[in-house]
C-alpha cells in the first residue's frame, strides 16, 4: 500500500506540508490502528491515575482506578494482537484478560469493604448505603435476646 493510498483512506495521516517526508512504503492502516489503540490505552491509564489523585474518597478512587485501567489494558492488548497476530500471543492475551477481569473487581470490592468497615468512606457521598443495612441486620440477628 503506497503513501498516497493511505492518505486517501486516512486523510489525517496525509503530510500537512510539502516539506514533510512521505510516509514509509511499509506503513499500513493496521499500523495506524495499532497506534490509536496504544494511545487510547495510555490515555485511559492516565485517566485512572488522575482519578485516583483527584477523587475525594476511597470508593470513588477505586472506581477511577479499576474501570479505565482495565479498558486501557484491553486497548493495548488488542494493539499487540494486531501487531503480532499469532496463536501464542492470542493465548497469552486471553490469559492476561481473564486474570485481570477476575481479580480487578474482586480486589476493588474487598478494598471497598475494608475501607467501609474502618470508616475511611465519606458517607455523605453515598447514595444508597446497603452495606449499613446488612451489617445492622446481621448484628440484630447475632445479638442475644432478652428472653434468655
Amino acid at each position: 500500500m503506497s503513501a498516497a493510498s493511505v492518505a486517501l483512506l486516512v486523510p489525517a495521516l496525509a503530510p500537512a506540508a510539502e516539506g514533510m517526508p512521505p510516509l514509509p512504503e511499509d506503513f499500513s492502516v493496521r499500523d495506524a490502528i495499532v497506534g490509536v489503540l496504544i494511545l487510547l490505552g495510555a490515555f485511559l491509564s492516565l485517566a485512572a491515575g488522575v482519578g485516583i489523585v483527584r477523587f475525594p474518597d476511597v470508593l470513588s478512587r477505586l472506581h477511577a482506578g479499576t474501570k479505565p485501567q482495565v479498558l486501557g489494558l484491553v486497548a493495548v492488548l488488542a494493539a499487540i494482537l494486531l501487531e503480532v497476530p499469532s496463536w501464542g500471543v492470542l493465548t497469552t492475551i486471553v490469559l492476561i484478560l481473564t486474570f485481570q477481569l477476575l481479580t480487578q473487581p474482586m480486589t476493588a470490592h474487598m478494598l471497598g469493604r475494608a475501607a467501609y468497615r474502618t470508616d475511611h468512606v465519606r458517607r455523605d457521598l453515598l447514595i444508597d448505603d446497603e452495606l449499613a443495612d446488612d451489617i445492622a441486620r446481621r448484628e440484630r440477628a447475632s445479638a442475644p435476646s432478652d428472653d434468655d
